[in-house]
């Protein structure tokens, strides 16, 4: 089955198309959901695969062949044959008459003889109506028929072979031939009258056979005569019989001879002559499990056998890595203790030494371990032992064997010491605490570097269980893999060790006697793009800047350390793999445009671009021009009509006739696809068109939209006419409104006196009023300059000024004031409403922020994280630590610690407190200890 991500394969859309065509002209749905076992069959891809097999008479004459059909569409293999015969119907029943169309170019047969029949049988090409037996019911002579039936199958020659549910067992399956077509006379020998039954109710007599209209009709095709019952008799299979062989000397030789030649054994074993054999019997611990693989291994391990521990350790091994989750200390005692004293067997390859552990008072010497209390001089005992002269570059096969079984002890503490309750348990026993001591003290060679990483897992799974002071061996060895190590992983996990000790404990970890080259070496290494071994840094120093004690320790060392570049990065850090995102809230709501009151004027050189259409397509020009589409609005067909009337009557001849109403109401839905003819029930029903509503103003048929001229005098209604282009419009003003005349040139006379009574003496342009409200005299010329600051702007910056121009259209209102007079006009002094026509966009406030990461609850995490806390720590102890000097200059050293150390990151910060959400509050709590760390 074909899934989304996959390409589509050619020809699947032509295909789908021709067989959706070819359905509905034979009056078929095709089911091109079908499934099979819950499985979505392609009938695409089943349509190749049968084609490519020669189509459907083939592979049903194909032993077994729609099961390997089936194999292609992954159906399963539990019930094969059923999801075979599934698949088979799944095609009979949607291609098979395709086929017989596309494929052999054929007329199918009608769909009573072939899709409403069962898929059972093939030879779909030579069914006919002629050859075609219908579906029949046999019966047997005394009436009992069986339900179910199995339908006809068309008529074959020879035998085919069909795949049918639940035919397991049996690999094919004929169609039985016809019988011959023979009626036997047959003498009526029933009596007259009706015989008695032993229930005492009479049989009730039969009705006579009705033949099918179309059909050859014979006796022997009745299921209900008797002719029938003979013809397809058919003998009771014969029941096998189970035959038992006789044991005789001459059928079974072989047993009679051994019979005869154990006689004579135990007849001589009765005399004496031979003792008594054991064969066959069952010999002692024989026939026993025994203990499982866990026991069988633990004490393995405590046989000191060489080749049991062997077995032991190679099975741990498995066992720790496959069921590390199932395998607890707890529940095999002595296990990590076997394991333990097996390991620290590391010392003896490279020292004269062989470590035991005492669990008592009484026993005393450099090689013996306490194993009540741990061993608090380890490091001093290792560094007196005597080296055992070892070559790197040879090495014995007796040192490679003991080598690897002790990494397979370590090995194996390692992986179980993942599992919580392992760790829980080892933390309890010092000697675990000694023996991870030797491990990180051995001499540097490449054979122990992986026992030694072994070392640094364990310890870092555990130390959350543990105290440790500066003198703890344990804890000297991990700073000493901090200081003097190489190896990024042997350093990153000791690090992770230290950071965790005490972390499980009530106790605070506080990380005293850290040398100072430890601390430069950790921030040092925060420069490294490194984003594992930096978080193991700043874990570390997390830790470490939390005791005041510390942070003075750092002040002290201020120079050495270089604290302030260090902070620095700290500070570059807080802005680690930050995503910028932009934040949009809304300033002020959009308000959608009016519907117009009335449908718009079309002007005159519109208009004369519509006469030069016939109908339909002059109304329909026109209906796009005056007309808009809105889901909510709405218009009634009488007033359409006449206003489509009055538009068109002057121009009407007998040429040129209007469009009846009904078909102009019906070119209304096909001009607006949302548009559609309704009737609103009532008292008085009411026809309306739903979806279109009047255009403010006209549009020409290139989607250009007219201007309306806006003049209104006081007293008289406003011009309302629409012009396209600002010139035509200016033209209109300075001649009909400003009452100007033009020169014979062409040229506007401002000086003309012939119409000076109409010229008027101040804009009257919607409510400008621009002389009055500015106490000025306004002149012919002057008003024709004004006016041009009302027409619409078509040049090529005609964007960019309506971006940056205040207009009703981009611009709020403002809170409403008293409203001012003005020679008799009132004006408001807030901004005018929105313009109806126009409405206004929403205004949208944009914010950028680069936030940095965050865990699952959107709480800041990370390196940012981590550093933001250290400088948090700083900025909180720097006072604290300057309280503990022991000189009167206190404040001043605080003051000056703060402000050498922070002053320069002061900028940064408030840049991240106001563009980094996740941290902003981390950042606002180092900026309020900053402030009052520095106070005086």
């Amino acid at each position: 089955m074909s899934t989304p991500e996959e390409e589509e394969p050619p020809g699947r859309e032509e295909f789908v198309a021709s067989l959706t065509r070819f359905g509905e002209q034979r009056g078929i749905n095709v089911d091109f959901q079908a499934r099979v076992n819950t499985k979505h069959i392609d009938l695409y891809k089943l349509w190749n695969v049968v084609r490519s097999r020669g189509g459907y008479d083939a592979v049903s004459a194909e032993k077994l062949a729609w099961r390997k059909v089936g194999i292609d569409f992954n159906l399963g293999t539990a019930n094969a044959a059923a999801y075979a015969f599934a698949l088979k119907t799944a095609y009979y029943k949607n291609l098979a008459a395709y086929e017989i169309k596309a494929l052999h170019g054929r007329e199918p047969p009608p769909i009573e003889i072939l899709e409403k029949l069962t898929a059972k049988g093939g030879d779909i090409l030579s069914r006919t109506v002629e050859n075609f037996r219908p579906p029949q019911r046999s019966s047997l002579v005394n009436g009992d028929s069986e339900s179910g039936g199995e339908e006809s199958k068309t008529p074959k020659d020879e035998k085919m072979d069909i795949d049918e549910p639940g035919s397991v067992g049996r690999s094919t399956r004929g169609l039985r031939q016809a019988p011959p077509q023979r009626i036997p006379f047959q003498p009526d020998v029933s009596s007259s009258r009706q015989l008695r039954h032993s229930s005492g109710h009479a049989q009730s007599p039969q009705p006579a056979a009705i033949s099918h209209a179309g059909y050859n009709y014979s006796a022997s095709s009745n299921p209900n005569s008797a002719q029938f019952a003979i013809a397809n008799y058919e003998p009771r299979p014969q029941m096998p019989l189970t035959l038992r062989p006789i044991m005789t000397p001459s059928y079974n030789a072989a047993m009679f001879e051994e019979r005869q030649k154990l006689a004579r054994m135990a007849r001589k074993v009765e005399l004496g002559l031979i003792s008594p054999t054991t064969k066959g019997m069952m010999k002692p611990g024989a026939g026993f499990d025994g203990p499982n693989i866990y026991v069988r291994t633990l004490q393995g391990l405590r046989s000191q056998v060489p080749a049991e521990q062997d077995y032991a350790l190679h099975h741990l091994v498995k066992i720790s890595h496959e069921r590390g989750d199932k395998y607890k200390f707890d529940a095999f005692p002595n296990l990590a203790e076997g394991l333990i004293e097996y390991v620290l067997g590391i010392s003896s390859l490279f020292y004269d030494v062989t470590w035991e552990i005492c669990y008592s008072d009484h026993e005393d010497g450099i090689n013996v371990l306490d194993g009540i209390r741990g061993t608090p001089d380890i490091l001093q005992r290792i560094q007196s032992l005597k080296r055992v002269d070892t070559t790197d570059e040879m090495e014995s096969e007796e040192f490679g064997r003991k080598l690897t079984k002790i990494l397979e002890a370590g090995l194996t503490i390692r992986n179980l010491a993942l599992l919580e309750d392992n760790a829980v348990y080892l933390s309890e026993m010092p000697q675990l605490r000694d023996f991870l001591s030797i491990a990180l003290n051995l001499p540097s060679s490449p054979v122990i570097t992986e026992l030694k990483h072994y070392a640094l897992d364990i310890s870092e799974q555990v130390t959350k269980y543990w105290r440790m002071d500066e003198s703890d061996p344990l804890y000297c060895s991990l700073l000493n893999q901090v200081d003097d190590g190489h190896d990024r992983g042997a350093i990153l996990t000791a690090l992770r060790a230290i950071s965790r000790v005490s972390m499980n404990l009530d106790d605070t970890n506080l990380l005293k006697g850290v040398p100072v080259s430890v601390i430069k070496r950790i921030c040092e290494w925060t420069l490294l793009d490194d984003e594992d071994l930096v978080s193991a840094c700043l874990d570390f120093l997390y830790q470490f800047t939390a005791v005041p004690e510390n942070v003075g320790f750092l002040l002290s060392k201020s120079d050495e350390l270089s604290l302030p570049s260090f902070l620095g990065q700290l500070t570059r850090l807080l802005q680690y793999e930050a995503q910028t995102e932009y934040h949009k809230s809304t300033v002020t709501d959009s308000i959608a445009a009016a519907s117009a009151t009335e449908i718009p004027n079309v002007p005159q050189d519109l208009m004369d671009q519509f006469l030069k259409y016939e109908e339909p397509d002059r109304s329909n020009h026109w209906l796009k021009a005056v007309f808009e589409e809105d889901a909510e609005s709405d218009i009634t067909q009488i007033a359409l009509w006449q206003a489509y009337q009055a538009r068109f009557t002057d121009y009407t001849s007998p040429a040129t006739q209007l469009l009846p109403a009904a078909e102009f109401i019906k070119n209304v839905s096909t001009i607006f696809a949302g548009a559609n003819a309704q009737v609103v029930n009532g008292v008085n029903h009411k026809f309306i068109i739903k979806g279109i509503r009047p255009r403010h103003a006209p549009m020409d048929p290139k989607g250009r939209v007219y201007n309306r001229c806006m003049w209104k005098v006081p007293g008289s209604k406003s011009c309302g006419e629409f012009f396209l282009k600002p010139k035509h419009m200016f033209d209109h003003l300075v001649y009909d409104h400003l009452g100007i005349d033009r020169r014979a040139d062409g040229t506007w006379n401002f000086e003309s006196t012939t119409r000076a009574s109409q010229r008027p003496d101040d804009c009257y342009w919607s409510s400008c009023r621009h002389f009055t409200n500015g106490s000025k005299i306004s002149s012919p010329y002057q008003l024709g300059m004004h006016v041009k600051t009302h027409l619409p702007d078509v040049s090529n910056k005609a964007v960019l000024r309506q971006k940056n121009n205040r207009t009703p259209a981009n611009q709020t209102t403002l809170p409403s004031q008293r409203a001012k007079e003005t020679n008799g006009y009132s004006m408001s002094t807030g901004i005018v409403n929105v313009d109806p026509a126009q409405g206004r966009e929403a205004t949208y406030n944009y914010q950028i922020f680069q936030n940095t990461a965050v865990d699952e609850l959107g709480n800041a995490a990370g390196l940012p994280l981590t550093s933001v806390l250290v400088l948090r720590n700083l900025a909180r102890n720097i006072p604290k630590a300057a309280a503990l000097l022991d000189t009167i200059q206190r404040d001043a050293f605080r003051i000056d610690c703060m402000e050498k150390l922070f002053g320069p990151l002061k900028d940064r910060l408030i840049f991240v407190m106001a563009h980094n959400k996740p941290l902003a509050g981390y950042v606002s709590d180092v900026m309020g200890l900053l402030e009052k760390g520095s106070a005086p």
